[in-house]
């Protein structure tokens, strides 16, 4: 068998293994190796299962993983985004659909410290969801907002998608984080739109409290959520003027997270106990995926598939945009199979090359590929964000919530052809970096 056609059938077998579900990060290292020894010598594969874990895990690129996730696990622990969601509550809760549009601003600001869709989503949602009910919101609606502003976490940095990207294509992940501010922020402006549009067509769907709070109070309450902007600013502010490395950021957001969670009096003992735990089980399963992509980059550079599948591309009678939306289009059906992480880890080593051989940017293409699997978090079957939220809100379907979710997966269409539109809207603040 030539060496590209046992690259594909790699990528059968891949596919046979997860279908019985075996992880992925397992199902991705067994074909690696295995394909590796095929193509070379049962010698040579075990020096590629031996060394690769080492040295992946050994990575000091890798390390910004646990960090992010530690400060991201404290800040949550510390009770920054309580005091963070009172206060956009305060200044935008007394609108009609108020507690909508506070939660999409919620969103955008935990996910500005934290770089998990479903933390985002989850935390959120405990918060808004109780009150949307009370308020008598309907649940399409409400499900809708905090599936789909829990997607902002892996767009507005930090990202832990960002880092994974970073890691497999041999990016600058600081370059990366500073790429995804301005789309995160048009995709929550988006949102919003969305929200506002769905109220005017039908206002019943979330009505107004009629309690306006005072300029005071509103002040006090953005006063008291000082901790996480400054979290924000010091964490992506010094990767952005070069101060930082994404890794040393990370380490210094772990300190701030736990100097502001002690100063503030709301970070116990159990909270950083449990906080630890969270950070050692994402933090495994992340290595564990990334460890099973390395292994399995070297079977796909040994069989040569993605250089044939780029100069195959290349020599097709097709623009580089017709391909690139072929590329879209195949990324939202696996997005409908598997989890956003390992969409990723699976597609990054045979998508890659040829997104470079059509000469886009690659950290243009980092954006839109989270965007599409912030696209994946919120679509049927495996729309991890829709599942987490079914769990939190009570006696809400299922089928509620993914009917929610479809005028603001649009809107993530819309977003996704506005970024290939304008490259620059990416590619302009990485421009400044250092």
């Amino acid at each position: 068998m030539s060496p590209e056609l046992t690259g594909f059938a790699g990528l059968m077998v891949f596919f046979v293994l997860v279908a019985l579900r075996l992880p992925i990060g397992f199902a991705l290292t067994i074909v690696g190796y295995v394909g590796s020894c095929y193509l070379t010598s049962m010698r040579a594969g075990e020096a590629i299962l031996g060394s690769s874990p080492i040295s992946t895990a050994a990575s000091y690129t890798l390390s910004v993983i646990p960090l992010f996730v530690l400060m991201s696990e404290l800040a949550l622990a510390g009770g920054l985004t309580k005091e963070m969601y009172k206060a956009v509550h305060n200044w935008l809760g007394n609108l009609r659909g108020g507690l909508c549009f506070a939660s999409i601003a919620a969103c955008a600001g935990f996910a500005a410290i934290c770089g998990s869709s479903i933390a985002t989503a989850v935390t959120i949602g405990k918060v808004a969801l109780p009150e949307m009910k009370k308020l008598n919101y309907e649940d399409r609606i409400a499900t809708g907002t905090i599936a789909a502003g829990g997607t902002l976490g892996i767009m507005i940095p930090p990202s832990l998608s960002f880092v994974l990207y970073g890691v497999i294509t041999e990016q600058s992940i600081g370059k990366l984080f500073i790429a995804g501010i301005l789309p995160g922020i048009l995709l929550a402006s988006l949102f919003i739109l969305t929200i506002f549009i769905l109220l005017w067509r039908d206002p019943s769907r979330a009505p107004a409290t009629g309690s306006a709070v005072s300029w005071s109070e509103k002040l006090k309450s953005a006063l008291r959520s000082w901790a996480a902007g400054v979290l924000f600013l010091v964490v992506i502010g010094g990767i952005w003027v070069g101060f930082f490395t994404p890794t040393e950021a990370a380490a210094v957001g772990c300190f701030l997270a736990f100097v502001f969670g002690m100063i503030q009096k709301r970070l116990t003992r159990e909270g950083i106990i449990q906080a630890f735990r969270n950070t050692a089980r994402t933090t495994g399963m992340m290595f564990i995926l990334v460890i099973g992509a390395m292994v399995f980059n070297y079977f796909m550079a040994l069989s040569l598939l993605p250089m044939v599948m780029a100069d195959w591309v290349k020599g097709l009678a097709l623009s580089r945009y017709a391909i690139l939306a072929v590329i879209f289009i195949i990324y939202l059906i696996l997005g409908c199979l598997m989890d956003t992480l390992s969409m990723i880890v699976l597609t990054l080593p045979v998508i890659f090359p040829v997104v470079m051989a059509l000469g886009f940017d690659p950290i243009w293409f980092g954006v839109l590929m989270t965007l599409l699997a912030e696209a994946a978090l919120i679509t049927p079957p495996v729309g991890m964000n829709v599942f987490v939220v079914a769990g939190i809100s009570e006696g809400v379907p299922m089928e509620t919530v993914f009917r929610g979710i479809f005028p603001f997966f649009s809107a993530m269409i819309i977003c996704l052809v506005i970024l290939v539109l304008f490259p620059q809207i990416s590619l302009f603040l990485p421009g400044f970096m250092r």
